[in-house]
């Protein structure tokens, strides 16, 4: 009897809520035919008022034929009365706030006015409604059918899987699943795996699904793919399949809402739902009709969106993986709940390589050497990871890792082929390309839709180094004259979020992984592109690159840091040759202007490729007596020359000399620092006289056109001093020095460049006559006016403090002597690295220090890591080698190693005598020595 009356009660109170929806209903269609247009707000009602009055009908229907069960009619009640109550309030502020018929026309012009006033309130209503309506229609879905049928009884379904993918054999366990693991415990969690296509977010979500059931096989766990809306709502449909959901294969059924009521409902048990590819915001914020059964039923512009068919419920988990930070947050819904997946590190990347690789790494030392290298090439990254190892286990044994490292690192046609290949992967979406550069450049395409101006961007750092990349060099940088709406801020986010850039810790530098890089420059390519932006970033280089005259290495000291932070980005400049005139002059200038700072810093190979480039260059461009192209082959002899190539060098430069000659004249400021340079190469190849005769003629010159105490001929005096104590002629180059020096002071100061090695080479003769105190004293001064002028770490200082060593070191004060010789060795590797030549200078210095004090077994260490660098950087030839090779000889004799010490000497002597020649000083020093050897072996 009870029952009965509820049944009537919850009859009479759909009828009573039918009748009042109509009465609404039918005011707003008078309103609009009498009325040209409807306020916004009661156009939604008018449109969604007839999708509750059906599911109300249905509801009926299903009652009276008894269909839903008892429950959930005790379910509807508190949902149909609290309706009944919001269509009431509708019905009263329609009533008041819409003109009728009857109305005079004063009195619909000052409600039409007034009914604005009512937006707010009745978008508050219908923001109600609309829950209401999703509650009836699941039901109506759940309840309805033809009278005389009645629906069967399923038994509750068991908790099971809807993840398409088997579970991973090779997985590699990844710190983030504990991660996962823990915060996905916690009551309706939501989290985001957000990263760079090709991290692995999938795998990583696969696995956590496998983790979640063995631990809990009671909870479902469902897998959508959100690469489309289609694919969205086929996820649903498969979920509504899975746990029974009535009529879930009839056409007209809403999937999406009887779905998400059924999740919403904690009496199903715990469920964990993976939103897999969730990379386009516009699949979860469309209102466009998806033809899924009642939601046909809503008009355009009103249909909830896949977000509001996401359930927030406490029985359930969310985990999302997305290429897209801004769309993880809006599935999220918070910044804390995203997780960044990074690449691995190369120990987890060695491993997944191993498990992958058809008969594994070899255990030798050169195969793991290489597979490091691999993984380190491929930047850790396990989709380019699990290609390579496809690739080479197909193809072997013709492929090996290390063939397929050396045609990644040749780069061009053979690394795109390599990373263009797609051999599939069981554990991937089917749909997805598992080629690592199709991977990528699905992100550039969504960029490029959502922001053009972003993609300017992308395509512009994509030609910087790596890593570094600052953000002066980009601001308003990337822009075209119509790019109004780019903003330098909104388009970095875009690609942050995305994960195809980071931010290094100074917020001012960026970075990118290189394989995205390259995956850029292919996609620049496929459009077209490319060529404009290598141009363009050519010129953007130049003209931020400090510039400096030919020979004015003061210059070069002063902006030092800068140039050694543009650098790897100048030498990035190296394959972006342009093909217009403007950019090529534009390239071999930045190419020129970065070989000298590379000269000086040391590194040899660099500068040589740098100024070759620039040079041919500018011979094609400009001719070869052009000023520019003399200037590029005065810096390549000065780079051979410090690389040692010193005969390469001296035929380099005597061509700049010709070609100076010709056009500027004998005595042009240019054609005597070419001659200047000429000496220096002549004085290390051990001719000194036709050194001499070139320098004195270069100081005449410069006395009569400049003056005693111009700068050029102050620092010619020096270079003669110099020569002069290398000669032996250790007075004639104390007093060139002295003199020098008293100029220097007064034209230049006591703290210029010029000033201070002025000093320090007098101190170096005056050290070579015994004059040790005198030569401590002049090395202190200028140690103390180098730091004062450059601080205590650069290069001039370092050459200081090493020379009073040596000093100390005579005068027998070896402790201290030690000491400075460690200091100077420790920033030399600090600020220059390890390998370069003034530090290999001071593992040697150090190395002479111990030896004197009879540390031949220390000694012997530092000339042995000296020799080692010095064949790698230098060249087994090269005269400061053969230095390390001499030393190295005298600490192994000394140790009493005799036999090998002597082979070390032999070979010593005959290197020098086929590149320095029988009169070099040196190459007299080894053969001395070994002379020595022998009389102490007969006597």
């Amino acid at each position: 009897m009870a029952e009965g009356l509820a049944v009537v009660g919850i009859v009479a109170s759909i009828v009573q809520l039918i009748d009042f929806g109509s009465r609404v209903l039918s005011r707003l269609e008078d309103y609009q035919s009498n009325v040209a247009g409807i306020p916004e707000a009661y156009s939604h009602i008018k449109a969604e008022l007839p999708a509750l009055l059906d599911a109300l009908r249905h509801t009926q229907s299903a009652i009276d034929t008894g269909s839903i069960p008892k429950e959930s009619k005790k379910a509807v009640l508190p949902c149909i009365e609290g309706c009944k109550v919001q269509i009431q309030l509708l019905d009263g502020v329609v009533a008041k706030a819409l003109p009728t018929s009857n109305d005079s026309w004063t009195r619909r012009s000052g409600k039409a006015l007034r009914s604005l006033r009512y937006d707010a309130k009745v978008e508050k209503i219908l923001s109600v409604i609309r829950g209401y309506i999703q509650t009836l229609t699941y039901h109506a879905a759940a309840s309805y059918k033809p009278a005389a049928t009645s629906l069967p009884s399923y038994p509750f379904p068991t908790p099971s899987s809807t993840v398409p993918f088997r579970r991973d054999p090779h997985f590699v366990n990844r710190p983030i699943l504990d991660e996962l693991a823990c915060r996905s415990n916690q009551p309706a969690s939501r989290l985001a795996l957000v990263g760079l296509g090709g991290l692995g977010k999938s795998q990583i979500a696969v696995e956590h699904s496998y983790r979640t059931r063995e631990k809990s096989p009671g909870t479902w766990i469902f897998w959508i793919h959100a690469s489309s809306t289609e694919r969205f709502v086929e996820g649903y449909r498969k979920i509504a399949e899975r746990v029974k959901i009535p009529r879930w294969n009839e056409m007209d059924t809403d999937i999406l809402t009887v779905v998400c009521n059924w999740l919403s409902d904690e009496t199903n048990g715990r469920w964990l739902m993976i939103i897999d590819n969730a990379d386009d915001l516009e699949v979860f914020t469309s209102r466009s009709a998806r033809g899924t059964g009642f939601q046909e039923q809503f008009a355009a512009g009103t249909t909830p969106t896949l977000l509001e068919m996401i359930p927030q419920s406490t029985n359930g988990s969310i985990l999302v993986t997305s290429r897209s930070r801004d769309v993880a947050f809006r599935l999220t819904g918070d910044y804390a709940d995203i997780i960044k997946v990074p690449p691995m590190d190369q120990e987890h990347a060695l491993t997944l390589l191993q498990n992958l690789l058809k008969g594994g790494v070899k255990s030798s030392s050169q195969e793991r050497k290489d597979a490091e290298e691999l993984v380190e090439a491929l930047d850790l990254i396990p989709l380019a990871i699990s290609q390579a190892a496809a690739y080479i286990s197909q193809r072997a044994p013709r492929a090996t890792v290390s063939t397929y490292l050396r045609d990644l690192q040749k780069g061009g046609q053979d690394r795109t082929k390599l990373l263009q290949i797609d051999l599939g992967d069981a554990r991937r979406d089917g749909t997805a390309s598992n080629s690592v550069i199709a991977t990528w450049q699905i992100s550039f395409k969504h960029i490029h839709e959502e922001r053009p101006s972003a993609t300017r961007l992308l395509s512009l750092m994509c030609l910087f180094n790596w890593q570094g990349i600052p953000e002066t060099l980009l601001r308003d940088c990337y822009k075209d004259s119509d790019d109004d709406l780019a903003d330098f801020e909104d388009d970095l986010n875009v690609l942050l979020c995305y994960s195809l850039v980071a931010m290094d810790v100074d917020g001012c530098h960026f970075r990118m992984h290189r394989l995205v890089q390259f995956s850029t420059i292919k996609w620049l390519e496929l459009h077209n592109e490319l060529e404009y932006w290598k141009e363009r970033y050519v010129i953007l280089m130049d003209d931020h690159y400090p510039h400096g005259e030919y020979q004015n290495w003061e210059a070069l000291y002063e902006n030092w840091e800068s140039l050694q932070a543009l650098f790897p980005h100048a030498q990035a400049a190296m394959i972006c040759r342009p093909a217009s005139q403007k950019g090529i002059r534009s390239w071999a200038s930045l190419l020129s202007n970065a070989m000298r700072y590379a000269s000086e810093a040391g590194f040899n190979q660099a500068a040589q490729d740098m100024g070759r480039l620039a040079l041919e260059a500018r011979e094609k461009e400009l001719g070869e007596d052009h000023l520019d192209t003399l200037s590029s082959i005065s810096l390549l002899a000065s780079a051979l020359r410090k690389a040692g190539a010193y005969k390469e060098a001296e035929l380099m430069v005597r061509r700049a000399i010709q070609g100076r000659e010709k056009i500027c004249g004998q005595e042009d400021p240019l054609t005597l620092c070419d001659l200047d340079c000429l000496s220096v190469i002549l004085s290390e190849q051990g001719n000194y006289e036709e050194a001499e005769t070139i320098l004195q003629q270069v100081i005449k010159i410069q006395e009569k056109n400049f003056g005693l105490e111009h700068r050029s001929t102050l620092e010619s005096i020096g270079n003669l001093g110099f020569l002069l104590t290398a000669k032996g002629r250790y007075e004639e180059a104390e007093i060139l020095h002295q003199r020098g020096l008293e100029a220097e002071e007064k034209v230049l100061g006591p703290l210029h460049k010029l000033t201070l090695a002025s000093m320090d080479n007098l101190g170096l003769a005056l050290g070579k006559q015994g004059k040790l105190n005198e030569a401590e004293k002049m090395h202190r001064r200028a140690l103390e006016g180098s730091k004062k002028k450059f601080g205590g770490q650069h290069p001039d200082t370092l050459i200081c403090a090493r020379n009073l060593a040596f000093v100390l070191a005579l005068l027998a004060r070896h402790n201290e002597a030690e000491a400075m010789h460690r200091q100077v060795l420790n920033d030399s590797i600090k600020i220059l690295g390890e390998k370069h030549p003034f530090t290999l200078y001071s593992f040697c210095n150090l190395g002479s220090a111990l030896h004197i004090q009879g540390r031949y077994q220390e000694a012997e260490v530092m000339h042995q890591q000296a020799l080692i660098h010095r064949r790698e950087v230098l060249g087994k030839e090269h005269p400061h080698t053969l230095s390390s090779m001499h030393n190295l000889a005298r600490s192994l004799k000394s140790l009493g190693h005799n036999q090998e010490a002597r082979a070390l000497m032999k070979e010593c002597y005959r290197l020098r005598e086929a590149t320095l020649g029988l009169q070099h000083p040196d190459t007299h020093k080894s053969l001395e020595a070994l002379n020595e050897w022998e009389n102490q072996d007969r006597g």
